[in-house]
């Protein structure tokens, strides 16, 4: 069980971890040792994730996210399973923690009245100095 915060936590049966030959540090060791975790998450069918949070997890999984619903993590940066297993299990902390997270809606404003005629203004000025650097006439 992984508790993402005091509200919300994961179940065991959400969670397969499968272990493969890693391609990152240990010469070696790499050929002969599954190191490599990769954690799928059944975000879909998941109780405890609200309907929102499944959304915007879909969003920010992007290409971790598969047809049926899964959310993909795969970790081999460490040399050892509960290394790598702890990392996994932090990046899908991190991102769960992310969709929950809802943005603040943005209320579209048009600009004012004043603004519009500062902008005018500043541009007015700028291309009076543009013109003074033009070529100066003698006659």
């Amino acid at each position: 069980m992984i508790r993402i915060n005091e509200n919300l936590t994961i179940e065991d049966w959400e969670l397969t971890e499968t272990f493969m030959r890693s391609s990152g540090p240990g010469g070696q060791n790499v050929n002969k040792v599954s190191t490599a975790v990769e954690l799928r998450f059944e975000a879909e069918r998941s109780p405890n994730l609200p309907p929102a949070a499944k959304v915007r997890l879909k969003k920010l999984a992007g290409r971790k996210w598969t047809k049926d619903g899964a959310v993909i993590i795969t970790a081999e940066k460490h040399r050892t399973q509960p290394r790598n297993r702890a990392e996994a299990e932090e990046k899908l902390v991190a991102l769960i923690k992310q969709a929950l997270f809802r943005p603040k809606y943005r209320v579209k404003t048009r600009p004012t009245m004043a603004s519009k005629r500062r902008r005018l203004e500043g541009k007015k000025q700028r291309g009076q100095v543009k013109v003074l650097r033009g070529k100066i006439d003698d006659q």
